[in-house]
């Protein structure tokens, strides 16, 4: 009993004011950031969980539309092309899986391109450590989309 009524004293002259105090940052507009940085948690073929710190590349919500909108434009473009084939009288090829799913990777690296600028691996980022990374660790990928998503478009904090 005595620890207690001793420690409101404390708290009363102000011993543990530091520990009660929140420091804020103040916003000010006009000064962006280049880049910022994020933790990813990826979970592991043996049940644990990894990390990868990212440095992402900083973008307002337009930019981010815009930068969206680029890879949306460009998907059609591809898809045209491919009806035009099928247009001409090309033959369709059969369905492959490992052909989709290597597609899947690889666009997955190109992104992750541009938007991040690099990371705590012991690699260098490039497109075929992002393949390395995306056949081996499948929920990666996803993961690091998702975070630079939710911190552009929601502004959220942690992972």
């Amino acid at each position: 009993m005595f620890f207690l009524s001793q420690r409101k004293a404390w708290v009363r002259k102000g011993i543990f004011n530091l520990c009660e105090r929140t420091i804020m940052a103040k916003i000010t507009l006009g000064k962006r950031p280049k880049n910022f940085k994020k933790t990813i948690s990826v979970q592991m073929l043996d049940g644990t969980t990894g990390t990868v710190e990212c440095v992402f590349m900083y973008r307002t919500k337009k930019e981010y539309g815009e930068f969206i909108d680029g890879i949306t434009e460009a998907a059609r473009a591809s898809e045209k092309a491919k009806e035009t084939t099928k247009a001409e009288g090309v033959e369709d090829k059969p369905f492959s899986l490992a052909e989709y799913l290597g597609n899947s990777v690889d666009a997955g690296a190109d992104y992750i391109l541009q938007i991040m600028e690099g990371w705590n691996l012991d690699v260098e980022l490039s497109k075929a450590s992002l393949e390395d990374l995306g056949n081996e660790f499948p929920g990666a990928t996803a993961a690091i989309i998702e975070t630079y998503r939710i911190a552009i478009l929601e502004g959220r904090l942690g992972n």
